[in-house]
């Protein structure tokens, strides 16, 4: 009869069981439960902030929404977009299983990386999306004197 010699190692046990668990809830959270979008009670509009040339773009994902219920506001360090995502018609069919999309008011601000000048600022909405063009505020051009060396 052979007698293996092992390793003395009182927690391996405990700890491929530790180890089994973590990777379970890992894989019961991150596969199946993640397939179903994740629902907020707050809507937030996904944004890009980019530069072009002179203009500071912003660009934000607003599918559903009316342009109508939209309101952008322009300072010189940031933007705010509010809006109101609003459900037409609630179904009680008993055919109707899930509802996922979002609904109801939403406000976000967005720091610039620079200044901007407001008063130039221009925004357009199609298909979803809101795109807000912001000129650069241009550096003041300084008024040039000579003085006279006494």
């Amino acid at each position: 009869m052979r007698h293996w010699l092992r390793p003395w190692a009182p927690l391996s046990k405990e700890l491929e069981e530790l180890e089994k668990d973590i990777r379970r809830t890992f894989e019961e959270f991150f596969g199946r439960r993640r397939r179903v979008p994740a629902v907020s009670e707050e809507f937030v509009p996904l944004v890009d902030v980019y530069e072009k040339g002179d203009d500071i773009i912003v660009e934000a994902e607003i599918p559903g929404m009316e342009k109508e219920n939209l309101t952008v506001k322009v300072s010189e360090n940031s933007v705010t977009i509010k809006g109101e995502i609003k459900k037409e018609k609630e179904v009680k069919e008993k055919d109707y299983y899930i509802c996922e999309r979002s609904y109801g008011s939403f406000s976000r601000t967005i720091d610039l990386p620079t200044e901007v000048d407001s008063e130039k600022a221009k925004a357009s909405y199609k298909n979803g999306v809101l795109t807000i063009t912001l000129p650069k505020k241009q550096p003041e051009k300084k008024l040039e004197t000579e003085i006279k060396i006494e």
